[in-house]
């Protein structure tokens, strides 16, 4: 019997998925990638997210990443609720604290995420959430409030795994852990994981498995790696590949209200 898998987290409207969105998605197919999760970064992108999710019978997440926080107006709860009201809409999100790159100001995306946070609460929707370096004020935030989500592309530390999980989050899990040079705590936390809060994701087009044999021509990563990432996971987890593809499966359909 085939194991399906969900990819949680790709970027399919970058730039560099233009006009290959059938093809992208024919072979995530063939690879039983059988449902993804396309993230929204600010509003114009989850528009696009969501455009893209009807087309092809996908999931959209709706939402501004911190690096968007500067570029918010008084109309962003508007906006969201608006393109939440679509039912392949299934989270509030891409949003978080990114103080590795500071594209935005600190106290911007602090604010930007309080009231992304609040709105969720309101609409009663899992958060998508992003965290780079700055898992302190992240924490004492998500404190604040009573939501249920995830916290995509987990690269912390075992304090910060352990304080994301007490909160009752799920974890993200990139192509990060299948590099060698900059994923060796990844590693060492996966066994950290309870396997039932644990999602798989490739954030497509970034982060593409370094482990991948052959080595794909193109530095492009895209859902059609997704099960080498779960081979990773499996493995240094000590189970069956089918054991991960079956629980992280089953882990997004609980989260985001979702089935088939």
């Amino acid at each position: 019997m085939t194991t399906h898998l969900i990819d949680a987290g790709v970027n399919l409207t970058n730039h560099q998925f233009d006009d290959q969105h059938l093809a992208i998605i024919t072979r995530a197919k063939a690879h039983n990638v059988s449902q993804m999760l396309l993230i929204g970064c600010d509003i114009d992108s989850s528009q696009q997210a969501l455009n893209l999710a009807k087309q092809f019978t996908l999931l959209a997440t709706a939402g501004v990443h911190p690096h968007d926080a500067k570029s918010v107006n008084e109309q962003l709860e508007e906006q969201l609720r608006l393109l939440a009201t679509a039912p392949q809409v299934v989270a509030i999100g891409e949003c978080g604290l990114d103080y590795n790159r500071d594209f935005s100001p600190r106290e911007t995306q602090r604010s930007v995420l309080h009231r992304q946070l609040a709105l969720a609460v309101s609409l009663d929707m899992p958060v998508y959430l992003h965290e780079r370096d700055a898992s302190e004020d992240m924490l004492a935030i998500l404190q604040q409030y009573s939501v249920r989500g995830v916290l995509h592309c987990f690269t912390g530390d075992q304090h910060a795994l352990e304080q994301y999980l007490a909160l009752g989050l799920y974890i993200g899990i990139t192509g990060w852990v299948c590099d060698e040079r900059r994923g060796k705590q990844l590693q060492q936390l996966i066994p950290s994981i309870p396997l039932e809060r644990l999602l798989i994701e490739t954030d497509a087009p970034f982060l593409i498995p370094r482990t991948l044999t052959p080595k794909p021509k193109s530095r492009r990563n895209e859902p059609s790696y997704l099960p080498h990432i779960c081979e990773t996971i499996a493995a240094l987890k000590g189970l069956e590949f089918a054991t991960v593809a079956k629980q992280t499966t089953l882990n997004f359909q609980q989260l985001f209200n979702h089935k088939g």
